[in-house]
């Protein structure tokens, strides 16, 4: 589960460039684009400017670069020429991107237009809980401790956090070990170890935190038609702490 120096710089040149795809989208006006729109600008920036591959692209059949979760729906959703962002809409890019072997993973919650403000806390919550997890990163840290610290600022402002998804290990494959997940006991579980290298992204509900699946066999919503909200970057367990590879720019980290 751990990596070489080496490879940890080729997953943070991948992470570097899954940031600039972000710094594009946070340029656009997303009101009366197709989430289809989004996905294509996304292709094209990945493939044709950064050089690079959509990770998720044929992987376990699906056929897009990108994830689009609009509103209530928590994660997986399928982007559509159908489907408009309206002004007040809440939607989460999820995006993966494979450079030289080695594959970035990271998503972001946009608000599109003026967004009432119960849906912007519960977004700036859920920005907040990823931050608090990525924090406790360290060599000797555990598992546990990321996912209390995640769990606890969620419910202390009111929401719960999804538990049936989790962020995983990231390397060659998208998906490796460990699994991490966005709920524990302190002091329990895995000890982190200089060289690992996974994402933390809490899906942070404003009612509870069941879900269902649609008929479509992918896309994840709220049982109880309440909005969802999620945050991801790809984070590196570094000798004195944490190094976020997908950290974009301008952001300061909380």
């Amino acid at each position: 589960m751990t990596k070489r120096p080496e490879e940890i710089a080729l997953l943070a040149e991948s992470g570097r460039l899954l940031a600039q795809v972000f710094d594009r989208l946070d340029r656009l006006n997303l009101i009366g684009m197709s989430t289809m729109q989004v996905n294509d600008l996304v292709d094209g920036l990945i493939v044709h400017v950064l050089n690079a591959r959509p990770a998720s692209k044929g992987q376990y059949g699906y056929a897009y670069a990108l994830n689009a979760s609009r509103n209530h729906v928590v994660c997986h959703g399928i982007p559509s020429t159908a489907e408009i962002l309206q002004d007040g809409d809440i939607v989460n890019f999820d995006i993966t991107l494979e450079k030289n072997g080695y594959i970035a993973d990271s998503s972001k919650t946009y608000l599109v237009g003026e967004v009432a403000p119960p849906a912007r806390r519960l977004v700036q919550t859920a920005y907040e809980a990823m931050w608090k997890g990525i924090r406790t990163v360290r060599p000797g840290a555990t598992l546990g401790d990321v996912g209390h610290a995640i769990e606890r600022h969620a419910r202390r402002n009111g929401y719960s956090v999804v538990r049936e998804y989790c962020g995983h290990g990231i390397g060659r494959e998208m998906h490796e070990e460990p699994q991490v997940l966005h709920w524990g006991r302190p002091r329990t579980g895995l000890v982190l170890r200089e060289g690992m290298v996974f994402t933390i992204e809490p899906m942070v509900n404003q009612g509870r935190h069941a879900v269902r699946t649609e008929d479509d066999g992918w896309t994840v919503v709220t049982r109880d038609g309440q909005l969802s909200a999620q945050f991801e970057h790809t984070v590196a367990v570094t000798q004195s702490g944490v190094s976020v590879l997908t950290l974009r720019p301008g952001e300061n980290p909380h």
